[in-house]
């Protein structure tokens, strides 16, 4: 499953740095999530959703959504 954290946080014209004060999330994390280093849990998610004024489904990419 893709993560589309990077094309969701582009669009709403929003920075890693701005996220990571939302979110409280170190921008490291939040790079390594927008390179698939490493998966958020559901409670990043969670917080990502929250910031970014979107729903838990948008920021991934599945065929099964």
């Amino acid at each position: 499953m893709k993560i589309l954290l990077n094309q969701v946080r582009q669009k709403k014209k929003i920075t890693l740095t701005k996220l990571e004060e939302q979110t409280g999330i170190s921008k490291s994390a939040l790079n390594n999530f927008e390179n698939d280093k490493t998966s958020p849990t559901m409670i990043h998610m969670e917080k990502l959703a929250k910031a970014l004024e979107v729903r838990i489904v948008d920021l991934f990419d599945s065929k099964y959504k």
